[in-house]
């Protein structure tokens, strides 16, 4: 048994205040709002929420920050350095910086972290001895840093509509073809932490086939499946002069729209993509951060969740590590581009953070009994939060809070971050140390 105290808490979409939470081994048994704390509970200061979920995060990106973002260029330049630095991989080194990077998510109060992952083989596209040695140095990073993972194993065919293979820092991405991708995605077995899932790196990567062929393999597995989509009007126009059709038209053609489906940017729709992605209950994984840091546009999200799309959020490229700015960034982000206010409630976007993206990595996280018990607690005396109330915590939290607001960390019932700080990792100098290592591969 493990217990926990919290002053705050957010129970059934509301704030209770003195809630005792008793897990036993890693889930909840017991959640009793209005209770004393129990001598040996863990007491949590400010809001607790169930664990903040990354769905969308490429690990290597990270150490692209404040390198890419100088000057101009558009997202076909940022393209080409992070190609660079994927080049500069090998299973230690990725290890090292996967590390390091789940870390600062962990102290950031992410519990849980979905990686679009594709960075499979050697540089030249060979494979290595496992075939899996780089998802594998992702797993055991995730495992060493304290939170769950979602490995969803991006197949990555082609180069574009009108290349046919892979070349240059591309090979190392694919496999022979989808039915190789699909044996080596096989070989890798989910285990405690660990769930296994799908991913379609986009319609220009994967032909329409063996988009099929993924969606199948997902769909046997019950397996989370994810896929970029629309991020660029370039991508768009090249999808619609080769098939005539636009990138959701393309997936739903080859059946890969669905309730187990996240479409990851979603950013440049048409009405009949919303009606796509909506009807069928495909969520939508928006990373503002990402997609203005890229200049990529704003997506319509207040209609992809009128249309009926679960919206969660993403770090992406980890231009900063903040699941509360990126929940927030949803709706100031509309504000900019309709000139109005309120398309999303504060409680809607903090459950876009926590547990609408739980779902969506396969996890069942929430602040009740029979969950797993992955807990966050959000400071509410901080400089930017001092002054909150049970009234105003949830707004609090996602209008003003901060990740540095973060003081504790609970995943599985056992205690990842306190008081701000990573238990076991010294997430700066960690970071420090591996992307030191990355930059000097590169050079």
């Amino acid at each position: 048994m493990s217990r926990f105290h919290a002053e705050l808490a957010l129970v059934d979409d509301v704030v209770q205040h003195d809630v005792s939470i008793d897990c036993h081994g890693e889930r909840i048994v017991a959640v009793t709002p209005r209770s004393a704390p129990a001598p040996e509970a863990t007491r949590l200061r400010g809001l607790v929420v169930p664990g903040l979920a990354n769905a969308h995060s490429h690990a290597f990106h990270r150490a692209l920050r404040a390198r890419t973002q100088q000057g101009a260029g558009d997202f076909w330049e940022w393209r080409e350095a992070m190609f660079a630095v994927a080049g500069a991989l090998d299973p230690e080194r990725y290890h090292r910086l996967a590390r390091a990077v789940y870390a600062e998510m962990a102290q950031a109060g992410i519990t849980a972290v979905a990686e679009f992952h594709y960075l499979h083989h050697r540089p030249d596209g060979t494979r290595y001895a496992d075939p899996n040695a780089m998802g594998e140095a992702l797993v055991a990073a995730a495992a060493e840093a304290g939170v769950r993972l979602t490995l969803l194993d991006g197949c990555y065919l082609r180069g574009g509509f009108a290349q046919p293979g892979l070349e240059g820092a591309q090979r190392r991405f694919g496999d022979a073809d989808v039915e190789a991708w699909a044996a080596r995605a096989d070989d890798l077995r989910e285990r405690p932490g660990l769930r296994r899932g799908a991913a379609i790196h986009s319609v220009r990567a994967v032909p329409p086939q063996a988009q099929e062929a993924v969606a199948a393999w997902a769909g046997e597995r019950g397996a989370p499946l994810h896929v970029h989509v629309s991020e660029q009007p370039a991508e768009n126009a090249a999808c619609h002069e080769t098939t005539g059709r636009t990138p959701t038209e393309v997936l739903a053609d080859a059946g890969v729209l669905g309730p187990r489906t996240t479409a990851v940017h979603a950013t440049h729709l048409t009405d009949h993509d919303l009606t796509l992605l909506g009807g069928t209950t495909t969520a939508v994984c928006l990373c503002p951060t990402t997609e203005r840091e890229l200049a990529d546009g704003i997506g319509p999200a207040s209609e992809l969740a009128a249309a009926g799309s679960p919206l969660c959020v993403g770090s992406d490229s980890h231009a900063v590590v903040d699941l509360l700015e990126e929940a927030r960034a949803i709706e100031l982000d509309q504000r900019l581009a309709t000139l109005a206010r309120g398309h999303h409630t504060p409680h809607a976007l903090l459950a876009a953070a926590t547990t609408q993206g739980q779902t969506r990595l396969g996890w069942d996280v929430a602040l009740q009994p029979g969950s797993l018990a992955d807990l966050t607690a959000i400071d509410l005396a901080s400089p930017r939060t001092a002054g909150a109330t049970a009234a105003t915590a949830v707004a609090h939290a996602v209008f003003a809070a901060t990740a540095s607001d973060i003081t504790d960390v609970i995943v599985g019932g056992r205690a990842i971050v306190a008081e701000g700080r990573h238990l076991t990792i010294d997430v700066p100098g960690a970071l420090a140390a591996a992307l030191a290592e990355v930059e000097e591969a590169t050079r």
